[in-house]
């Protein structure tokens, strides 16, 4: 798959191939879903807690006698049923994520990135990379003559100084090539990969 390179002006920077089998394959939704799913478990934090009737404070001294008050029995005043009792099967402390295999996270790596190609939706720059003294502002204009309303830049080592530029761009983001995913690049309109960040794609997924 032959593709033309741009740089950040827009200036035409020659022609890269890209490999078929990363960013020519049939995108599967159904996988994408799968590893977007996963992500999202994963980055829960499932910190919610609500007590139970052995952890809310109170006593626990039987609240009268079991027989002959007329009243339902009762054994506790920590029970759910009255003010401040026990929240019963309330949400505890616990990790929502889960393990997903790798041939299926791969797979699901390359639909997304065949899914960009596909779509028209896949830009190939020469280098992200910036001088240390760039500003933002100058950055914006030239993201906005690429005509990017949303767009995810990955490299294969991403430049701290455009990483820093861009950081205040809304719908902007930067990636190193060993945090691409699939959550990431769906959320984003555009996916603008670096020569270095495609070589590095083609080493991670071999």
């Amino acid at each position: 798959m032959q593709v033309n390179v741009i740089t950040l002006d827009n200036a035409a920077a020659g022609e890269i191939e890209l490999p078929e089998a990363l960013f020519g394959a049939a995108p599967r939704a159904d996988i994408m879903a799968r590893v977007v799913h996963w992500q999202l478990a994963k980055r829960r934090a499932g910190t919610h807690k609500a007590k139970g009737m052995g952890e809310v404070s109170g006593t626990t001294k039987k609240p009268y006698r079991q027989k002959g008050t007329g009243n339902a029995r009762q054994g506790s005043l920590r029970a759910p049923q009255y003010r401040k009792g026990g929240v019963v099967h309330g949400p505890v402390v616990r990790d929502h994520g889960y393990s997903l295999n790798k041939k299926v996270r791969r797979l699901g790596l390359i639909s997304a990135l065949s899914q960009k190609a596909a779509e028209g939706k896949l830009v190939v720059l020469d280098t992200a990379a910036l001088a240390a003294d760039a500003k933002t502002g100058a950055v914006a204009k030239q993201i906005k003559a690429l005509g990017w309303t949303s767009a995810l830049v990955v490299d294969a080592a991403a430049d701290e100084n455009f990483a820093r530029v861009v950081r205040n761009l809304p719908k902007v983001q930067v990636l190193p090539t060993i945090g691409a995913n699939v959550y990431d690049i769906l959320n984003h309109d555009v996916l603008a990969v670096t020569r270095a960040g495609v070589e590095a794609l083609k080493e991670r997924l071999a």
